[in-house]
């Protein structure tokens, strides 16, 4: 799973009125692909079995097919997988980060030499 870096420009992909993918949900699609589960990869991020269920569903709907599917527990147990669709999402999405980066780290070294540190009170 990717970790926040600082003085790094974040990406987040815009189409329609949802963020289709940025670093929050690409961070959950690689736990959910490490983990088999969901609620594994809620706990390794940190975050609500039910926040992590509501970004699944919102990349789901956001793309032409899921990127994750579920399997109901039971027997053979449950667990969910990450689809081949959603690692080559994901895979692009890594991809193009990548370039962004590169092609703004000149301005956001800039950034980072312009900004206050911590203040004082006093």
């Amino acid at each position: 799973m990717a970790k926040a870096k600082t003085n790094v420009a974040r990406l987040r992909i815009l189409i329609g009125a949802a963020t289709s993918l940025g670093p929050g949900k690409a961070d959950l699609l690689e736990a959910i692909a490490q983990s088999g589960s969901i609620s594994a990869a809620a706990r390794a991020m940190g975050m609500s079995y039910r926040r992590a269920w509501m970004l699944v569903d919102t990349m789901n709907r956001s793309f032409r097919q899921d990127l994750v599917v579920t399997a109901t527990g039971g027997r053979g147990g449950g667990g969910s997988r990450v689809t081949p669709f959603g690692l080559d999402i994901l895979a692009r999405y890594r991809r193009t980060e990548a370039k962004a980066s590169a092609a703004v780290a000149e301005d956001v070294a800039a950034f980072a030499g312009l900004m206050a540190g911590p203040r004082r009170r006093g």
